[in-house]
């Protein structure tokens, strides 16, 4: 190339450069202006509806509106915390509080204890499930809402806080010192059989992965050859747990997890830093319709490296990376900066959030748009709608009665007679209601409400507005009639048909008044479809080296 070409090749770049550099820069200040613009008119418009509406406006409340309002058009996930919800934003980031350790709830005209955690200040000091709450130190609570209850319950650690409650006719005080409450992110473990350990992890709070460490390590010592890990109806939490819950089974330096945004230090590849403590237990991993976030990443981490069978139904498809961001005034603002990506390449998202959705309904990708991606065995896996587990498991359908019956509180308030009159119980694994119990609670029930509609009611009633459009309905009015009476449910006969059902929910919440949170997730390992067909697949090492290996078509 000749030094003419050369000259007009540097002023030919020179002026591409120049020219993409101005509309760059021209685009950033129109952004810039838009912004400013935009914030300009809204600043404005509150300050006008402030001095000319015709009532009061309180700028606060209207503003926080404005600001929901506008998040809810990016994301499900991404939101504004105000000063006031910061401590309520911390507990569930960090699964840390202070107070006295319990979960309340509204009951008719007041608020009950649902559940006091294990080893904390309301345990310890008495308080049951069902005590109604009168008064908290000088503040009577029997009108006020279960979050005006919960604030005042809470507060600095080691300070005294008084308690008035209603059990059954009788009325006892409690002088509580408020803790710190570190809530459990394993809230059972245990073995299933001889050789088969089980491990529950409900959330990804602070030390999850310990937690699962000295549950997974103290399994091994009692000669567990297989696992069990159940993140059903685990909402997820914070990934560096993820993380270091992965490392647990796959050997240090495997990436189980990238994070890709707009901004370049959103963008992070995850992997092991440390020895495994078993890279080779046979494992099956329980998912279901509300695991999401980190239990996606651990589930489908664990799913591509073919280190564990999945079972149970698809995940919920949560793929998307939050950070929280302070704002002025000690506010917040959760946004969402990234994706998540899991060893295959595929991402877990679900939902396309920035699509329209009419009526609030949730857009799934479609089939047809999902691509494929591989294991490390070859095993064909599909990004778009969440962790497909490697073997389905119908979800369990109660009947109405059962929904109704608990629905009613007549399940709650059941077991809560009986803790009263059994000063115990066998263990959660082996307790069970006598037929003489069930026999108790049908009478119990007579004169109480607890009507409903069965599912074929339904498909009943439905056929006969249909049919009553009809131009020849009065010839097939009789036969819909005579129908209807047949299909007409019986209480007292479905409290016969579903006896095994409602017994089981019986147990289990009467198992809560003697063993609490653990209690009730042993009692509900024992007619558990999801839990026996992965015992059933790790009790058949030729079927786990099957569904790990890649099909030959």
């Amino acid at each position: 190339m000749n030094k003419k070409m050369k000259n007009r090749l540097l002023v030919f770049v020179g002026a591409t450069l120049l020219v993409t550099g101005f509309f760059a820069f021209k685009e950033k200040n129109d952004k810039l202006f838009a912004l400013a613009k935009n914030i300009d008119i809204f600043a404005t418009l509150v300050r006008e509806l402030d001095s000319y509406y015709v009532d009061d406006v309180d700028p606060d409340e209207l503003v926080t509106i404005g600001i929901n309002a506008m998040l809810e058009e990016l994301d499900p996930y991404t939101e504004y915390i105000p000063e006031e919800e910061s401590a309520d934003f911390r507990m569930l980031t960090t699964g840390e509080y202070a107070g006295i350790g319990a979960l309340i709830g509204g009951r008719g005209e007041g608020n009950i204890i649902i559940m006091p955690y294990t080893g904390f200040p309301a345990q310890n000091s008495g308080l049951k499930i069902a005590d109604q709450l009168l008064l908290v130190d000088t503040v009577d609570v029997t009108k006020k809402s279960t979050s005006d209850v919960s604030d005042l319950l809470k507060g600095p650690a080691n300070t005294p806080v008084y308690l008035k409650v209603k059990r059954d006719q009788d009325t006892l005080e409690f002088n509580l010192m408020r803790k710190k409450i570190f809530l459990k992110n394993v809230p059972y473990y245990g073995k299933l059989d001889d050789k088969t350990g089980y491990i529950k992890l409900s959330d990804f709070t602070t030390n999850a992965s310990n937690e699962v460490r000295n549950a997974l390590v103290d399994l091994k010592s009692q000669g567990i050859e297989k696992l069990v890990f159940d993140l059903r109806d685990n909402p997820g939490g914070l990934v560096n747990e993820a993380i270091e819950i992965v490392n647990l089974f796959i050997p240090k330096g495997k990436e189980v997890v990238k994070t890709i945004g707009k901004l370049e230090n959103v963008n992070f590849t995850y992997k092991t830093t440390k020895t495994p403590v078993d890279k080779d237990i046979p494992m099956v991993v329980l998912i279901n319709e509300r695991s999401a976030s980190a239990s996606e990443i651990v589930a489908g981490s664990l799913q591509d490296y073919d280190r564990a069978v999945l079972i149970g139904r698809k995940s919920f498809g949560k793929g998307l990376v939050q950070t929280t961001i302070p704002l002025t005034y000690n506010a917040q603002m959760k946004v969402t900066t990234a994706k998540y990506y899991i060893p295959s390449g595929r991402c877990i998202q679900a939902i396309d959030y920035a699509q329209s959705r009419e009526n609030g309904e949730i857009v799934s990708v479609p089939d047809s748009l999902r691509k494929e991606f591989k294991t490390s065995n070859g095993r064909i896996v599909l990004d778009g709608a969440g962790i497909e587990p490697d073997e389905e498991v119908e979800s369990k359908r109660y009947a109405p009665i059962t929904y109704s019956l608990v629905a009613r509180n007549h399940v709650f308030d059941f077991a809560t007679e009986y803790f009263y009159r059994h000063p115990s119980i066998s263990d959660p694994r082996s307790f069970k209601i006598s037929n003489q119990d069930y026999d108790e609670f049908v009478a119990w029930l007579d004169g109480k409400e607890y009507d409903y509609t069965t599912y074929l009611e339904k498909s009943m009633d439905e056929l006969k507005e249909n049919a009553e459009k009809a131009p020849y309905y009065d010839e097939i009015k009789d036969q819909i009639e005579a129908l209807e009476k047949r299909v007409h449910h019986s209480k007292e006969q479905d409290l016969v048909t579903y006896a095994d059902e409602v017994r089981k929910v019986i147990s289990e919440e009467i198992v809560s008044r003697y063993y609490f949170q653990e209690g009730m997730v042993e009692a509900s390992l024992n007619d558990d479809s999801d839990v026996k067909a992965a015992v059933e697949v790790l009790n058949a090492p030729s079927k786990v080296t099957q569904i790990l290996t890649a099909s030959s078509k």
